[in-house]
């Protein structure tokens, strides 16, 4: 069978395969603890399950508008007014398969081939591979450690080209779970909008900072300027909703009607339950966060606190649930890059971690944190003795 060319350029991602390879070993009874996965280990809210019972009891079972039943869109803008005080309306908002699919949808509806996209390095897994299907150009922009993985304008202003047309930005980051502050995520936008760039700003995680940093959103900057930037976000870390693949975008209300068009001509609407689930969500109680929050600040603490006992450079995140330490002092000629010391750290350990390669960055292997903190020191004690000796 013939598959097409397209198609044999993309990689599978890799925190997938990693995950699927942990679960292998574990059919054939090895003890493995995953911190691969990029979801929180809560259950959804209750009152968000029952809005979807609810849903089902009353036969909300057929196809919806694509972009989303209106309420739900109301609720998307609601969101960005009620925490960000930006001023939007259903127009501007549009509802997909979880966050991967909105980010799909701009990319298609903004680039033409050969199109550049800038992309702070580390990234998330899936950008450069979403890029490469809508026939762009990824240009990888590299941050290091010391400067917490932020991109500066300087650095963006460097690899801009004639061919550049989009930013795609990451706040709070996967993989790194550090925060750009107000301030900078302005000075960032105003630098793109002198520019002609359209910042696609992805902020997943922007529920899941932690103090004394604080939330930060492009929503604003997008309230004064529609036409040069859309925000990106999604119910699937907030509401632990990862398996109801509800994901939505802010933009201007042409963009909205591209991304929907789109949208309709590959899957149509969001399932419908989960649509009913996902407006009980915005628009009831946001305690779980601030539960999970607590929880995840703890967990990192303890990650953090072990692993640069190590001896390894790994910046404190502000946000999300990963930490991205540079591992790379302890390859070894068996395992000399990420890739290699994931799969020892999985044969010798039983840890399945995400090599940094996938982001971009193979000096740094990917941790996340969201486990309880009995496995999370259990699975750090095990690393670090293959890594240390000791």
């Amino acid at each position: 069978m013939r598959i097409s060319d397209r198609l044999e350029r993309i990689k599978p991602s890799a925190t997938l395969a990693v995950n699927a390879r942990a679960q292998a070993l574990k059919a054939q009874g090895r003890e493995i603890i995953s911190l691969a996965v990029g979801q929180p280990d809560f259950g959804t809210p209750a009152h968000v399950c029952e809005a979807a019972k609810a849903a089902l009891d009353e036969g909300f079972t057929r196809y919806t508008p694509v972009p989303g039943i209106p309420e739900l869109r109301e609720a998307v803008a609601g969101y960005y007014g009620r925490f960000y005080g930006a001023s939007a309306s259903a127009d501007n908002a549009i509802v997909s398969n979880g966050g991967k699919q909105v980010l799909y949808n701009l990319l298609m509806a903004l680039l033409n081939p050969g199109d550049e996209v800038l992309i702070p390095a580390p990234y998330w897994v899936s950008y450069p591979a979403m890029v490469q299907l809508a026939d762009g150009v990824s240009v990888f922009v590299s941050t290091t450690a010391e400067q917490d993985y932020l991109v500066t304008p300087d650095a963006l202003e460097a690899a801009r080209t004639a061919r550049t047309r989009v930013l795609l930005l990451n706040s709070p980051s996967n993989p790194t779970g550090c925060c750009y502050t107000q301030a900078r995520l302005d000075e960032i936008a105003a630098w793109a909008r002198s520019r002609g760039v359209f910042v696609i700003s992805d902020e997943v995680y922007d529920r899941l900072v932690y103090a004394p940093a604080e939330p930060a959103s492009l929503s604003k900057a997008w309230e004064a300027h529609p036409e040069t930037i859309a925000i990106v976000g999604a119910l699937s870390k907030s509401f632990c909703m990862t398996g109801w693949r509800v994901g939505y975008a802010l933009a201007h209300e042409t963009l909205v009607k591209a991304m929907s068009k789109i949208q309709g001509q590959s899957t149509s609407n969001v399932n419908s339950i989960a649509q009913k689930a996902a407006l009980t969500a915005l628009n009831g109680s946001w305690d779980i966060v601030d539960e999970m929050k607590r929880s995840f600040v703890r967990r990192r603490d303890i990650a953090h606190a072990i692993i640069t006992g190590w001896g390894a450079q790994c910046p404190k995140p502000d946000g999300a649930f990963y930490l991205f330490p540079v591992l790379d002092q302890f390859y070894t000629p068996d395992a000399p890059d990420s890739a290699a010391m994931c799969s020892k750290l999985l044969d010798e350990a039983g840890v399945a971690l995400v090599p940094g390669s996938a982001f971009g960055d193979d000096k740094c292997i990917r941790f996340s944190y969201a486990v309880d903190d009995d496995t999370l020191r259990t699975a750090l004690e095990r690393v670090g003795k293959v890594l240390t000796g000791r």
